[in-house]
């Protein structure tokens, strides 16, 4: 993928994010696109080694669109000024729609790359079901929480989203009782790719979604996500 063009032109569509602008810039953008494509198709064949259920995710169902949907958004720019995707056993992407817990990537307009496993804000009834899971099955929680590979590359979930006080229906002396607050059961970071050679990028996803891989697998032992 030609990741200085991709930043480029992300830059110029958050300058000028009109859609006479795009429509103008449209090949482009078409080029790219396929370039995401293909780069998500060989993510899917490969996480499939160690993550067979990822097998039946539909590569142009795990691209996220570039435009906005502004119905509930109105005055918002039209159009998302990131490149991104989110593989799931579901082949759904959104957690709305019960995608479940994905491996997941983002490439913005300043050149960052976000690289992330798990669920962010999933809906109310999942979200119950990831907490009653922790209670359920608070060895394996603890096992997850000290994964070497999930510490080292991602730091362990990410802890900031949540909720203050304990959830209804959940015990304050639960022995993973900060983890029963959490809104989000993600693990993610940024790094750059301005500087960084296009044929490295398959890889290093890779290497970052072998160490989500631990979560992935445990949020899906919380059931079903439909």
């Amino acid at each position: 993928m030609h990741l200085r063009d991709l930043v480029q032109f992300l830059s110029e569509l958050e300058e000028n994010n009109n859609r006479a602008w795009f429509v103008m810039n449209k090949p482009r953008y078409d080029i790219l696109r396929a370039e995401l494509l293909e780069l998500v198709t060989g993510l899917i064949q490969e996480i499939t080694l160690f993550d067979p259920a990822i097998a039946g995710c539909n590569p142009k169902k795990a691209l996220f669109r570039v435009n906005r949907d502004l119905r509930f958004a109105r005055g918002r720019p039209p159009y998302k000024t990131t490149f991104s995707a989110a593989i799931t056993a579901s082949g759904l992407k959104k957690p709305s729609q019960g995608g479940g817990p994905a491996y997941y990537f983002h490439i913005d307009a300043r050149g960052k790359m976000l690289i992330a496993g798990g669920e962010y804000r999933p809906p109310a009834d999942r979200l119950r079901a990831i907490r009653n899971h922790i209670v359920n099955d608070p060895n394996g929680f603890r096992k997850l929480m000290k994964n070497a590979k999930l510490n080292s590359v991602f730091g362990g979930l990410q802890q900031e989203d949540k909720t203050i006080r304990m959830p209804k229906g959940f015990d304050v002396d639960s022995p993973n009782a900060e983890a029963l607050k959490l809104k989000s059961y993600i693990a993610w970071h940024e790094i750059s790719v301005r500087t960084m050679a296009p044929s490295t990028l398959p890889k290093r996803l890779m290497d970052d979604f072998k160490a989500a891989e631990a979560l992935v697998k445990w949020l899906r032992g919380a059931g079903p996500t439909l």
